[in-house]
């Protein structure tokens, strides 16, 4: 599979037989394309398109998706049910399954807003995680801390014995010393060949900081640092 960083939360993936958008938010011009980290509707014209929101926040959900329509034949909406939309889209809310002929989308209970994807296609196994985040903030109670922890690994537990092909995980640099908790628990509780830190916004220096970090020596070799908005990897 190709994977392209769009910026901040937002990814495509290129399978066999799909084309994968996960919480785009960013967008320029019509012109450019992927390599910039913009989608070109016109340049899909042939592809499956699934586009994914996970939920309603300004940074992960561009309601300029819709106009997609008029260029991709084949375009799908499969959004969180938090979404308010009148436009024709699936919606799934948390612990929802949807099979579908050509893919399976399961969903994990967000701490904060929306759910989590797991996405079953092409032979693949694919997490984006929105804003499921283990959230420790300096200052906060430590009940509120502990809560959060709890609900996070509540559910990245349920991934335990799934073997993951590609997730992304929050690494989010406004937490401080507890930046890399998140895809620190992931990488040492799931079965995942490749992780991508996102929601590091416009200090992607978080994902450096990250690859430089002894916490991630034992898979750092699985992380697929991006940081620069349109980078492509191949895996």
């Amino acid at each position: 599979m190709k994977v392209w960083y769009l910026y901040h939360s937002g990814f495509a993936v290129q399978t066999d037989g799909h084309f994968l958008i996960f919480d785009y938010w960013r967008s320029r011009p019509k012109g450019e394309g992927l390599e910039s980290g913009v989608i070109d509707p016109s340049a899909l014209r042939d592809k499956d398109v699934v586009v994914f929101v996970s939920h309603s926040h300004g940074d992960h959900y561009n309601r300029r998706v819709f106009e997609w329509r008029q260029e991709i034949p084949k375009l799908r909406f499969i959004f969180s049910d938090d979404v308010r939309t009148s436009e024709d889209v699936i919606r799934l809310g948390p612990g929802e399954t949807l099979e579908l002929t050509d893919l399976t989308v399961n969903t994990l209970a967000s701490n904060d807003e929306g759910v989590a994807f797991i996405v079953d296609v092409d032979g693949l196994r694919i997490v984006h995680a929105g804003d499921l985040n283990w959230w420790h903030w300096e200052g906060e109670p430590d009940d509120d801390n502990v809560g959060m922890e709890k609900s996070y690994k509540t559910e990245i537990d349920r991934l335990i014995g799934k073997t993951c092909d590609l997730a992304f995980i929050p690494v989010n640099p406004r937490l401080e010393e507890q930046y890399a908790w998140a895809i620190d628990y992931f990488m040492r509780t799931v079965d995942v060949r490749y992780a991508a830190p996102m929601h590091f916004g416009n200090d992607p220096s978080v994902v450096s900081r990250l690859l430089e970090d002894p916490i991630s020596l034992e898979y750092r070799d699985r992380i697929l640092g991006f940081t620069k908005r349109g980078e492509m990897r191949e895996i």
